[in-house]
């Protein structure tokens, strides 16, 4: 299948009157597959990576840990994880070596694999403060690694705050007592399960650092989007309210082609009616919206920027809608998901 485009999408929720799993679907092409060889019957898939050099390789983070795929899902093979009943809910390949990668779960760790995924094993175990107490377990929502220092990890937690390495993930401190403060101004504070107005902002769902900016984290919260320049100490409001009416974010990316072009999905809750997909660029200092003439019918989740053609980027609604562009924006199409296929959380394409 080399030299042909996918788009990949994960959807979380199975049961009776759902579909969890993962589907693909070829560029052009008009049809989606489910890709189920390998997978337990009632995968739910959380994190989809596809390799950034070698795309036939494909990483999925689900409820029952990490999979992998040699020929671009057609066959899977659950990796050699050492905790079984841990959930994964983020992979990142190393900006330089991609035989490196790191796992983020539920509960709260981060774990290595220095072999492409054949073997991993546990690093530093996060000693945070637990600030809010939720009816589901924190997670590990968003690895990022800063492509200026490899060893400088981020991790974003829903609901948690951000916790950063300075040392490749031997230890970790927590990055959230700014984000506390913030949520002491009345736009922010939010409290929908827990005793304390500061949940909102510390319901993490994405963070992402670019080259054009080291040492400055970007990070995708219940609140909105934020900033922090000094790695993580503190962090400001980038408001993104002046441009857009909807201001819960779910997903935030820098395009892998241009250092300085960020994606962000808006929308107005975690279950809603409504969301969009916002484009910077000029590393988040304005914003316009991206994603034309398309009517998402619910929470905008998550957004994938193609790794190598930048006319190419898709997103996708919690409902199972995918819209896609092949030409840089100028024109939308949506692919629906097939009937059933519920809570989709992850897109990836290459």
């Amino acid at each position: 299948m080399s030299g042909t485009s996918h788009v990949y999408a994960g959807a979380a929720q199975a049961g009776r009157d759902a579909r969890g799993g993962i589907y693909r679907r070829e560029v052009g092409d008009g049809y989606w597959e489910q890709l189920s060889s390998g997978l337990p019957e009632d995968t739910q898939v959380q994190a989809i990576t596809v390799h950034p050099t070698d795309s036939d390789i494909v990483y999925l983070g689900t409820h029952k840990g990490p999979f992998r795929s040699l020929d671009r899902g057609e066959h899977w093979e659950r990796l050699n994880f050492p905790d079984d009943g841990t959930q994964v809910w983020s992979i990142l390949v190393h900006p330089h070596n991609p035989r490196i990668l790191y796992a983020g779960t539920s509960p709260v760790g981060v774990y290595r694999s220095d072999d492409g995924g054949d073997s991993w094993h546990p690093l530093a175990t996060p000693k945070l403060p637990e600030r809010v107490k939720m009816e589901f377990p924190c997670r590990a929502m968003r690895i990022a690694a800063d492509p200026s220092n490899a060893d400088e990890l981020y991790a974003t937690l829903e609901v948690g705050g951000v916790m950063r390495s300075l040392n490749g993930g031997e230890s970790w401190n927590d990055c959230s007592d700014d984000l506390i403060e913030l949520a002491k101004r009345p736009h922010l504070k939010s409290k929908i399960q827990s005793n304390t107005e500061i949940e909102g902002m510390m319901d993490g769902h994405a963070l992402c650092v670019s080259a054009a900016t080291p040492g400055t984290v970007y990070l995708a919260v219940r609140m909105g989007l934020f900033r922090s320049t000094d790695r993580g100490t503190s962090w400001e409001d980038m408001e993104v309210g002046r441009f857009s009416p909807l201001t819960y974010s779910r997903d935030v990316r820098v395009s892998p082609r241009d250092p300085r072009m960020l994606y962000a999905c808006f929308s107005p809750a975690a279950r809603s009616q409504d969301g969009s997909l916002y484009r910077s660029q000029d590393l988040g200092e304005t914003w316009t919206r991206f994603d034309h003439d398309i009517k998402a019918e619910t929470t905008m989740m998550a957004v994938a920027p193609h790794p190598a053609d930048p006319e190419q980027v898709y997103c996708a609604s919690r409902s199972g809608q995918v819209f896609g562009t092949q030409d840089g924006g100028q024109t939308w199409q949506e692919y629906r998901l097939p009937e059933g296929v519920r809570d989709v959380y992850a897109i990836a394409c290459g």
